[in-house]
């Protein structure tokens, strides 16, 4: 198992890359894409999952093509804790939610087909406390490939001037 990302090699990295692309892709062709064997590739997986860094493969759904015209975000205020995650727990509408710090609480992202089911599903959330909803008009980026941090690859984008 990996004990911390020290360990992780470009073909980590590399492999990585392509499951997060390609959740469905085969061990075989994951292995000629990453120039290893196939028993090799599906060991380095294995690693990965036990390690915890995978934590599991999923469908990407379309919302809209699940009749969800409407993605929108909610931005909510201080709440009791268990009655936020219970409330949030028994609404479907819900695809994402985040207990945050800052000015809110909690944000949730939420699928909903007009704005009248909007209304229906902010209310519920209104009932614990004040609430700041928007419309999320298109998603330039989402679900971006993720890789092992490195601090080497943080380069300031404004050079520090000394007195020197």
């Amino acid at each position: 198992m990996y004990a911390d990302i020290s360990e992780f090699d470009n073909f980590d990295s590399r492999i990585l890359q392509l499951l997060q692309k390609d959740a469905r892709i085969s061990m075989a062709e994951l292995g000629r894409r990453v120039h290893l064997s196939q028993p090799a590739v599906t060991e380095r997986v294995r690693k990965l999952e036990l390690g915890g860094v995978i934590k599991g493969y999923r469908a990407e759904v379309d919302l809209a093509r699940l009749g969800y015209g409407i993605r929108a975000i909610i931005r909510m205020g201080r709440a009791d804790y268990a009655s936020m995650v219970k409330l949030i727990e028994q609404t479907p509408e819900v695809v994402n939610a985040y207990n945050v710090t800052g000015e809110d609480s909690w944000v949730l992202e939420i699928g909903i087909i007009d704005v009248a089911h909007l209304d229906a599903v902010v209310t519920k959330f209104c009932m614990l406390t004040e609430t700041s909803t928007c419309i999320v008009l298109n998603a330039p980026r989402e679900n971006a490939v993720v890789l092992p941090a490195r601090r080497e690859n943080i380069k300031p984008s404004i050079k520090k001037v000394t007195g020197k």
